[in-house]
């Protein structure tokens, strides 16, 4: 059985996605009879080779969370254009009752929590593969969705969104080509989040950071202003920021970045983005004064909250509505499946909703109050009463994430 990524011509192929180097050992360590393990690093590499290569793939395993980029995203992804007729396994690290629901109501026919078990693997995948075509029936092909936005919000989000976005167009033009001036790139970005019914979809952003953010750390490390108290620390600390030019120690457990967001073939990491945006809160691990990572125009953009104005265009398309629950990072909403929580995916997602109004009144809030609040909105949403919290929060519209 061979993992090399030359094929001949009809030969049976598993394609294996996203794996770690441990896990790559282990289903080396399977009979997989005659079919030959091709490695690809993400779903785009897959979906390139396999439309330009012909190949006979008969079977796709990737590694990674349920709701995470190549997890069931992937699988929708592939279904949409008409390459999801081969058994789709998962190999994830977290795993509950929910997420298993999620998984295989979108049609992915197994998943397996890490460490795995070889012979298990081994068995299910060359059963599945054999019998595929007799059972794939039987497979659920359909999405958790259960949730449809009512026709008046619907129409009302897009006359609202519409019309922001033609008299705002003439800002996105000169913020567009502020950005595409200054530096190098795209203007826009985007990172994956969770909305309605556990829908995965792309979130836009108007760029603030130069393309290589990642690798200028290396560059920046005596600009450091991480208070540490200890000075006997300083070689740990120092040898940790190294670290952080990879993989943050949240990241390096899994051996891959667990936050990314994309820019055509550019990719960051959001995590790094987000404690940045929080320059102001307490000590960060690496943080910068007037961070030359980010853009003049970026830094503008940032304190004004234009960045968040391509979320317009989200609205416009059916990915989110003016006023609902806001759409959370994948790595957020894989802790969000217990019934306590799960209420609040049978909402839209939203710019703004509940919870910014109540922050406004109260200050601080915990995310138990948030959450409960998500909950409290998807029980009793209207359009009337989205008419009023829009009008209470008209500065709300446009705040940062990060509130």
């Amino acid at each position: 059985m061979s993992a090399e990524n030359v094929t001949t011509p009809g030969r049976q192929i598993i394609a294996l996605i996203n794996l770690d180097d441990h896990l790559t050992l282990s289903i080396n360590q399977c009979n997989f009879q005659d079919r030959q393990l091709m490695h690809f690093k993400n779903g785009m590499q897959l979906f390139s080779a396999w439309e330009s290569n012909k190949l006979n793939i008969v079977a796709i395993i990737s590694q990674d969370e349920v709701l995470a980029s190549s997890g069931i995203t992937l699988f929708e992804t592939l279904k949409k254009n008409g390459l999801a007729n081969v058994p789709f396994f998962l190999i994830v690290n977290h795993f509950n009752s929910n997420l298993r629901s999620l998984a295989l109501n979108a049609g992915v026919a197994d998943v397996f929590r890490l460490p795995v078990k070889e012979p298990n693997l081994e068995t299910r995948v060359n059963f599945l593969i054999e019998h595929w075509h007799s059972l794939k029936n039987n497979v659920a092909q359909k999405t958790a969705v259960s949730y449809k936005i009512p026709t008046d919000k619907r129409i009302f989000d897009i006359l609202f969104s519409g019309l922001a976005l033609l008299f705002l167009s003439p800002l996105f033009l000169l913020i567009y080509l502020a950005i595409k001036l200054e530096s190098k790139g795209p203007a826009f970005y985007y990172s994956l989040r969770v909305g309605t019914g556990y829908q995965a979809f792309k979130f836009y952003k108007f760029r603030s950071m130069y393309v290589n953010a990642d690798q200028r750390l290396k560059d920046l490390k005596h600009l450091n202003q991480y208070d540490t108290d200890a000075a006997k620390d300083k070689e740990p600390a120092k040898q940790a920021v190294q670290n952080t030019v990879l993989l943050c120690a949240e990241c390096q457990s899994s051996g891959k970045c667990q936050f990314p967001i994309y820019a055509d073939k550019v990719q960051w990491c959001e995590k790094e983005y987000m404690d940045n945006k929080k320059s102001s809160a307490g000590s960060a691990f690496f943080k910068i004064k007037n961070d030359p990572r980010i853009t003049r125009v970026g830094n503008f953009i940032r304190n004004t909250s234009i960045d968040e104005l391509p979320q317009l265009w989200n609205v416009f398309i059916g990915d989110m509505s003016i006023v609902g629950n806001r759409p959370l990072p994948l790595y957020e909403a894989e802790k969000l499946t217990t019934d306590k929580y799960a209420l609040r995916f049978h909402a839209p997602a939203g710019i703004t909703g509940l919870w910014q109004v109540e922050k406004r009144g109260k200050g601080d809030m915990s995310e138990e109050e948030r959450l409960m609040l998500d909950n409290v909105y998807a029980q009793n949403h209207s359009l009337a009463n989205d008419i009023k919290l829009i009008l209470k929060t008209i500065p709300a519209l446009l705040q940062k994430e990060n509130v």
